[in-house]
């Protein structure tokens, strides 16, 4: 494993370019975005400490057939979010990233990003921070409407409260929770007791570690692993799909859920407004834990 950030963020950039197929300028933008950040990557290198290693997640694929990326979304390791009752797979006009960001199976999280870099971050690909509905719907198999999954008008607390109150409880992987076949195993630095880069280590596992940890819709680890950011519209104009941005929203849990349940983590709920702010706020949130993923939408309104 590199010993410091700047080799950490290199291999990672090599590996974006390989098995990615960024294009120069993708990946011009994206060191650029990185450049800004002083703690922004896989984790401090030097506390840090993996409970798997790549090598390890690859021998896991070689053994067990994944999901495969769907080639409508242009994109690789991106699966269409479509509702199976109305639409398919042929039809969806929108995708989301199999893994967390950098989306490559078997490779870390990005974590320390705040809201505003991980909005950089996907549109240095053509994608865009995903929309609170799109992200549940790729964990629970089935993406709703806006209009039934937002109470726009209303202030965020209740416009959460009414969203939480009448939601489908589900999890990706089925209708019972189940923290062992996810990514939630790993532990916390000993000295981690409040959010800092010097004592907590981002120990997670390689994306895609867990096969049975994925949705009906082929979308893996939104149970453990990172948490993530996403966009929370609080009005109409502010869906990502439409161009706009709202409020910073986290959501799934993280890879400690199998020592210490933080908070719900069924695909559906959202929490009750945790570090509330803009999405594209200079000083948003950023956490050991915390990282993304991106949409990417087919056709614009």
């Amino acid at each position: 494993m590199p010993d410091n950030l700047a080799a950490q963020r290199e291999v990672m950039f090599e590996n974006m370019r390989a098995q990615l197929g960024l294009s120069d300028e993708a990946l011009t933008k994206t060191r650029a975005i990185f450049s800004h950040s002083r703690w922004m990557g896989q984790g401090n290198p030097k506390i840090t400490v993996h409970p798997m290693t790549r090598a390890e997640c690859l021998a896991v694929h070689a053994k067990q057939e994944f999901r495969p990326e769907d080639e409508r979304c242009g994109a690789p390791n991106m699966v269409a979010l479509f509702d199976p009752a109305t639409e398919s797979r042929d039809t969806a006009k929108l995708c989301i990233d199999q893994y967390e960001y950098p989306n490559i199976a078997c490779d870390y999280p990005v974590t320390w990003v705040k809201s505003n870099e991980a909005q950089e971050l996907c549109q240095a690909q053509g994608k865009r921070l995903c929309d609170a509905h799109e992200w549940e719907g790729g964990c629970a198999g089935a993406l709703h409407t806006p209009e039934q999954d937002y109470a726009f008008g209303q202030r965020r607390l209740m416009q959460e409260y009414l969203h939480n109150k009448s939601r489908e409880v589900r999890w990706a992987y089925g209708a019972t929770k189940n923290h062992a076949l996810c990514a939630t195993g790993s532990r916390k630095s000993p000295k981690c007791y409040e959010p800092s880069w010097e004592l907590c280590g981002t120990n997670t596992y390689p994306a895609g570690s867990f096969p049975e940890c994925v949705s009906s819709l082929g979308v893996y680890d939104q149970h453990g692993n990172a948490a993530e950011h996403m966009n929370l519209p609080l009005v109409a104009e502010e869906l990502g799909s439409r161009g706009g941005t709202g409020e910073n929203e986290m959501k799934g849990s993280w890879f400690i859920f199998q020592q210490y349940e933080a908070h719900e983590d069924d695909c559906r709920w959202r929490a009750p407004s945790w570090h509330e702010g803009k999405l594209m706020a200079d000083d948003a949130h950023r956490n050991y834990h915390l990282g993304f993923r991106c949409c990417k939408d087919l056709s614009q309104p």
